[in-house]
């Protein structure tokens, strides 16, 4: 029997090809993560996406988040953990948008200390300027800006919330948005 020289050329880039790309060895594929030490556990969120646990350390993300805000209109936070050995300050830069124009609202957020990716929490605390409750006041067209802060410095280093915001409609029940359910971490 003889073999075609063209044959020869398949079976031997063939055997290249497939020695090229295995994992002789490697114990990890290329995609894997490199360190397992942050996972802890996975779950369904509020909303049925996965969620990633994370250890609760101050050394670990996640700090800073940015919270999607639906409903009747759209909205988002961008919640910022500054690193500073005196104190420990959260701005909270919150856009709106598709609101009910020359309205008040207010951003209020409810945390829980069950890591399971659900926010169950019902502590609803407005934001604002610290402790000072500051609206977010939409113009004309329905949109609204505000940067808020508050003060985690009474908080330790590494505790680890899930956290959802909402914005309310000023004296009135109105929600007119609320995020999804995030993570974060106090920050060393």
């Amino acid at each position: 029997m003889s073999t075609s020289p063209t044959a020869v050329v398949v079976v031997i880039m063939t055997m290249l090809f497939v020695a090229g790309c295995s994992q002789i060895g490697q114990s990890l594929s290329p995609t894997a993560p490199t360190s397992a030490s942050s996972v802890t556990s996975s779950s369904s969120g509020s909303n049925g996406t996965p969620t990633v646990g994370l250890h609760s350390n101050g050394a670990q993300p996640p700090f800073n988040l940015e919270a999607v805000l639906r409903g009747d209109g759209f909205g988002l936070v961008k919640f910022r953990q500054k690193k500073n050995e005196s104190q420990n300050i959260i701005d909270l830069d919150v856009w709106v948008r598709d609101l009910l124009p020359d309205t008040n609202y207010s951003l209020q957020r409810a945390v829980d200390t069950t890591l399971d990716g659900i926010c169950t929490g019902t502590n609803w605390l407005t934001l604002g300027q610290g402790l000072t409750p500051q609206p977010i006041i939409a113009d004309d067209s329905g949109s609204g800006r505000a940067s808020l802060w508050r003060d985690l410095s009474s908080l330790e280093p590494g505790t680890a919330f899930d956290i959802h915001f909402r914005v309310i409609q000023d004296g009135t029940a109105n929600v007119p948005l609320h995020s999804d359910c995030y993570r974060f971490v106090v920050r060393d």
